[in-house]
């Protein structure tokens, strides 16, 4: 029994070993600068726990086979098959680590599905580089293949006689599965492995080194979509002039100022859930959001702004990167398209802001974090970052009220250097259990109602300090949610959301009334600070004389398109219009379907 488990072990442990390998390897190869050991440490301590998930794949099968020689004679079929799969581990890892390498210094991501869609390409490709590379790279899948195999071959069990305790063997099997398993996910946490779970610098070389190239190719290639055929409904020229003649322009034209100040600092608070639903202003709710209330009339209020979609990772998409969302598709799980995206914290680093992100909670969850690293986030805080008793202080990790003070601490103690800081709330999510009680409110709307005192008490502190008198203070949700009961997910009610734009560097109070999209917020922010947002073709400066009055939103399998005559929803499963008020509009609808077409071939060309 001791003989079969340690073949396990030590198969495992071969696996790891040349994953480790293999990334010195690559950095040495591609980098364009001196590689430091430090930075190979790195990317090595980083990179382990995806090298743990995908060695938990390679080794399920030698598990299964060993589990069925305890029961079964082996002398026969047992030391073949584990052979064969060998070869053809070590043939399919050394082809992925070898055309990764090779290939990186030509697309600058990480190997994924798109390089199966070159296959029927193949000679093409060959003959585009020299003999000598073609050369060089199929001696060193070879060589790669052949020392992984020999490896493996050489750990088998000499002796793979009958087991004579089965049913201890089969339990230490079983143990052995569970432990792969949690390595497969990557731990215990809520979010499981993805591609970004390794991202750990500002610098996206590293981040790309710490990834493994196998997990990275089947990981996309579960995701891979058809885009260039979704979404089809005009033909190109004709999707182009009805784009044209919507108007629909991203430029900042005689912009109405709303800062005194072209260089805020800024802290733009994401609020989990905060939809309009529960604020007197939108929803007519008096008891749920006083605070967040009172602070409109001191601010600047956009009372007619709307949510891209219903989810966190679509949210923050369409905040931070202006990119529009998708019926079905979240462009988070995509890292090698989310990572030419820009977004606000790119801009403003290029313009010598310091730039950081702040959450109480798994920031590994839907590849946020990869995100956040490749779109010009220096410092990417999460959970983990907090003491281990304050981590669990919530359902989703730690409690708005503990990050709220963090926050404060941190942006109080900050050099002169202009600086852009992102939180993301949480506490106003499932289960809705908050350390807070306010009368007469359901759970979900005293949860509501926490995140509203936390918003408070954090301006009101923030107020007496001289922080203030230069501060942008940005608040709205990643998305609204189904409240009250009976709201469905493609009802306009749930998308209609808050933003408000406090602060000593807002000019004066005031509501503007322009129907707009979260989308929206990355031209009109750095259009106030005559910064130019031309690499963001869908988001539009709302202040800008020629804005059109426009917002999109998608659920799932649909979308509605809202402009000043009310507006349509349109469902892609059965190609019909669910609802449009005040009367059908054959132009929402083009406008629409033009958008959507739009938004998925600039996603497919990505």
């Amino acid at each position: 029994m001791k003989t079969h488990l340690l073949f396990i072990v030590r198969l495992y442990v071969t696996y790891i070993v040349a994953f480790i390998l293999i990334k010195p390897v690559f950095m040495l190869y591609n980098s364009v600068t001196p590689v430091l050991f430090s930075d190979i440490l790195q990317v090595i301590r980083h990179g382990l726990i995806m090298d743990c998930s995908v060695a938990g794949y390679l080794i399920i099968i030698p598990l299964l086979l060993i589990l069925l020689s305890v029961w079964l004679s082996p002398a026969k079929w047992w030391k073949p098959t584990m052979t064969v799969y060998f070869a053809f581990v070590a043939l399919v890892l050394s082809v992925i680590f070898i055309s990764d390498c090779a290939l990186y210094p030509f697309w600058q991501f990480k190997l994924n599905a798109m390089a199966l869609s070159y296959m029927g390409s193949l000679k093409g490709a060959v003959d585009s580089v020299s003999t000598g590379f073609v050369i060089a790279g199929t001696a060193s899948v070879i060589l790669f293949a052949g020392g992984l195999f020999f490896i493996q071959y050489v750990s088998l069990p000499t002796k793979t006689e009958k087991a004579t305790h089965r049913i201890l063997l089969s339990i230490a099997i079983l143990i052995l599965g569970v432990g792969a398993f949690i390595g497969i996910r990557g731990g215990f946490g809520k979010s499981t492995m993805n591609v970004g779970t390794v991202y750990f610098s500002d610098v996206l070389f590293l981040n790309h080194s710490a990834v493994n190239p196998a997990f990275s190719l089947f990981y996309s290639s579960l995701k891979a979509e058809d885009f260039d055929r979704m979404y089809r409904f005009f033909p190109e020229d004709k999707a182009d002039q009805i784009f044209q003649e919507a108007h629909y322009s991203t430029l900042s034209h005689h912009t109405d100022s709303l800062l005194n100040t072209t260089r805020p600092n800024i802290l733009l608070v994401i609020i989990e859930g905060f939809g309009g639903s529960f604020t007197e202003h939108i929803g007519k709710r008096k008891n749920i959001t006083p605070n967040f209330d009172r602070l409109i009339d001191e601010g600047v209020f956009f009372s007619h702004f709307y949510a891209n979609s219903y989810r966190t990772d679509r949210g923050l998409v369409s905040i931070l990167s202006g990119y529009p969302a998708f019926p079905e598709t979240s462009v988070l799980q995509y890292p090698d398209k989310c990572q030419n995206l820009g977004a606000i914290s790119s801009s403003l680093l290029e313009n010598n802001y310091s730039t950081e992100f702040i959450y109480g909670g798994d920031i590994n969850f839907k590849n946020i974090k990869g995100y956040l690293l490749s779109n010009g986030y220096q410092r990417v805080f999460g959970d983990t970052h907090f003491p281990s008793e304050i981590r669990t202080s919530h359902a989703w990790g730690v409690t708005d009220v503990i990050v709220f003070d963090t926050v404060y601490q941190r942006i109080t103690h900050k050099p002169s250097q202009p600086w852009f800081s992102t939180f993301l709330t949480l506490a106003s999510h499932e289960p809705w259990i908050v350390p807070f009680q306010r009368n007469g409110l359901d759970k979900v709307a005293n949860s509501m109602a926490y995140v509203d005192h936390c918003i408070g008490n954090f301006v009101d502190k923030i107020k007496h300090t001289p922080l203030w008198d230069n501060l942008l203070l940005i608040f709205l949700p990643d998305h609204g949610i189904g409240y009250p009961e009976g709201v469905t997910v493609n009802d306009i009610q749930r998308y209609h959301v808050p933003m408000l734009w406090l602060g000593g560097a807002v000019r004066e109070p005031r509501t503007v009334n322009k129907i707009c999209n979260q989308t929206d917020l990355v031209a009109t922010l750095l259009g106030q600070m005559n910064i130019s947002h031309a690499s963001f073709p869908f988001s539009r400066d709302v202040m800008s004389k020629d804005y059109r009055q426009l917002a999109v939103y998608m659920f799932n399998n649909g979308f509605t398109v809202i402009d000043s005559t009310g507006y349509t929803s349109y469902d892609l499963n059965s190609s019909k219009t669910i609802k449009s008020c005040p009367l059908p509009s054959s132009e929402r609808m083009k406008m629409g379907k033009t958008l959507l077409q739009k938004y998925i071939e600039d996603f497919a060309s990505r």
